[in-house]
């Protein structure tokens, strides 16, 4: 059998958004965190961002779209929010009030095929793409014998008022809020799976106490395409980023990494 090439397997793109909520009488900020369902064959049963990949629809919504942004840029934008609609029945950036029936009419008319920009025409749909924060991009090396994303993540907040999120129960199997840290400890102790990137995410988040601080910091790196590479460390192989990026953390234990495949 011949092995497929890992530098011919083509690159997607794709976005994520990291949606926070203040916390309780002045607790770190809550993230939206989703479950990805055991049948996914990228990161199953893994707590992960809401996202998913880049459609064409997308790119085509975003020429139609008078956003400040490049291209790319934009059709990520307006991925990560029809993710997140299908994914977790949640509005974000909504520039009104979603109630619980529009959300679903939407969630069923994509999961017939239809597109967002389709949606957004017949339901009478506004959204702030530009209240979305960029805040990283990673996509994996090329020795991965796996599908490759370019992943765009942005910050937004989770508006108040609208409906609580609820998973599909297909690629999501449950939904949740935490904090960062708690996300954290629950991996250390064996009580949830976190991919790499995510982990390392979660640390750069777990540092700000507020989503003011959050975004501030998210503001002031500008965001660089993260590649993960592997290189040998005091006599033990290593997963590493680049430094100057916001990460505390920028490497760990090959044998200590969890990756999606």
């Amino acid at each position: 059998m011949i092995q497929a090439d890992p530098t011919d397997i083509p690159i997607r793109m794709a976005a994520t958004l990291v949606i926070v909520k203040d916390g309780v009488a002045g607790s770190a900020p809550q993230l939206l965190m989703a479950e990805r369902a055991s049948s996914m064959a990228f990161a199953a049963g893994a707590m992960v961002f809401p996202g998913g990949a880049v459609d064409d629809a997308d790119k085509e919504h975003a020429q139609l779209l008078d956003l400040p942004f490049a291209m790319e840029d934009a059709a990520a934008r307006i991925a990560a929010v029809r993710e997140t609609i299908e994914e977790c029945g949640l509005g974000v950036a909504a520039q009104s009030y979603l109630a619980r029936n529009v959300i679903e009419d939407v969630r069923r008319s994509l999961a017939a095929g239809e597109s967002f920009a389709h949606c957004m025409r017949i339901y009478g749909l506004e959204f702030d793409f530009e209240a979305l924060t960029p805040f990283a991009r990673w996509c994996p090396p090329a020795d991965r014998k796996m599908k490759r994303y370019d992943t765009r993540f942005y910050i937004a907040r989770a508006d108040k008022g609208h409906e609580p999120p609820v998973a599909d129960g297909s690629e999501t199997a449950a939904l949740g809020w935490y904090s960062a840290q708690q996300v954290l400890d629950y991996a250390d102790a064996g009580k949830a799976k976190i991919i790499f990137p995510t982990r390392r995410n979660l640390e750069r988040i777990a540092q700000h106490g507020t989503i003011d601080a959050l975004l501030d910091h998210a503001r002031a790196h500008p965001v660089e395409l993260v590649t993960p590479w592997t290189e040998e460390r005091n006599g033990e192989l290593h997963l590493c980023i680049p430094e100057g990026l916001g990460y505390p953390v920028t490497s760990q234990p090959v044998v200590q990494a969890v990756r999606g495949d």
